[in-house]
Parts: structure tokens; C-alpha cells; sequence
């Protein structure tokens, strides 16, 4: 697991007393690496699969995803996931990638964790201040704005999703330029004080 440097511990007090400290994750979900970022770091979770792979494998590959992104994510306040892309020529695993993705979504909404939606390009419009930008300039805008190394451009996404969620809260992880924050506009959002009331 790659660790950040603790960056919220240096969180400046608001004038009516601390700031609240939330736990938000980032979910980066896809059937060869789901990125995930917590206050502990960034992972990811690499699996491989067959085209030939029966039904029964498909099912205990996202099984064991689900599994670790569970135990990985634990119980935290706010869980922002990237929205699933829309594939305009299905290929032969769309189906178990938007299984996959219900599958966990579903799953931290029976823990009664929100879920905020943030599709790709609210991601990057965040991260690099273009929502066309390509997952090469996300990592190298978040390893830069976030002192952050990482692994892969999965742990970078999910990073991202992590920091958009604590600037939603108010508790941003870097100042980020006005232009990448009103990428937030157009998140689909949980119901804030169902979060800031946990």
C-alpha cells in the first residue's frame, strides 16, 4: 500500500472550533485494477480473467474484488466512486464490469455508507483542470498536488475521488485552482448532512 503523507493532520481549525475530520475513500472500480485511496494510502486490486472464463470464475473474481475493496474501504463517511462508462460497442466483459460496479456500490450502501457518483470527466477536470485530459496527466497532477507515489494510474483516479469528496466536505486535501473545483458541480452527491452526521 503506498502512504500518503498524513495531510490532513496539518487541517487548520475553523473559528467556531476544529474542523471535523471525515474518512472518505475513492474508488477507481475495474475488473484489472480497482484503485482505492483511504486516509491509510493508496492500493489496488489486480486481477486477470479469460475470455473462455466460466461463468462461475467471472463470479469469484469480482467476488474476491468485492471482497478486498470491503475490507480495504472499511466503515468510512463518504465513498466516492467513479461512474461507469458508457461503452458505445460492447465488448465481451461490459457485463462484468457493471456487475462489478453494482456489486460494490450495492454493497457499501447496505453498510449505509454514501455514495457519491463522479463520472470520468468531472475526475480529471478535477485533477488537471480539463476533463479531456488522459489518465497520464491525472497521475503526474496527483503525485504533484499530493505529494503522493503511486503505483498505477488506479491508485491516481482513486485519489482524485478521495480528494474531491474532502473538499466537498470542506476539509479539501490541496488547494486546488478554481477552474478544476467546479468539476465538483457535477457530482452526483449523497445527502450532505446524512454524511456530516455520521
Amino acid at each position: 500500500m503506498t502512504t500518503l503523507f498524513d495531510v490532513e493532520t496539518q487541517a487548520a481549525p475553523a473559528a467556531a472550533g476544529p474542523r471535523p475530520r471525515y474518512r472518505v475513500a475513492g474508488l477507481d472500480i475495474s475488473l484489472t485494477g480497482t484503485g482505492i485511496a483511504t486516509l491509510g494510502g493508496t492500493t489496488r486490486v489486480p486481477t486477470t480473467g479469460r475470455r473462455k472464463d466460466t461463468i462461475v470464475q467471472r463470479n469469484t473474481r469480482m467476488k474476491h474484488i468485492t471482497d478486498t475493496v470491503l475490507t480495504e474501504v472499511g466503515h468510512v463517511d463518504l465513498a466516492c466512486v467513479e461512474g461507469p462508462v458508457a461503452y458505445t460497442t460492447p465488448g465481451g466483459s461490459t457485463w462484468d464490469r457493471g456487475g462489478l460496479w453494482w456489486r460494490i456500490v450495492s454493497a457499501l450502501l447496505e453498510r449505509d455508507i454514501p455514495v457519491a457518483v463522479v463520472s470520468p470527466t468531472a475526475r480529471a477536470k478535477y485533477a488537471t483542470g480539463s476533463g479531456a485530459s488522459r489518465k497520464a496527466a491525472v497521475l503526474e497532477s496527483a503525485q504533484r498536488r499530493y505529494g503522493a507515489i503511486l503505483e498505477s494510474d488506479d491508485e491516481a483516479d482513486a485519489l482524485i475521488l478521495r480528494a474531491m469528496g474532502m473538499e466537498w466536505l470542506g476539509t479539501p486535501l490541496a488547494e486546488v485552482p478554481d477552474g478544476h473545483r467546479a468539476a465538483l458541480a457535477g457530482v452526483q452527491w449523497p445527502d450532505r448532512e446524512a454524511v456530516q452526521a455520521r
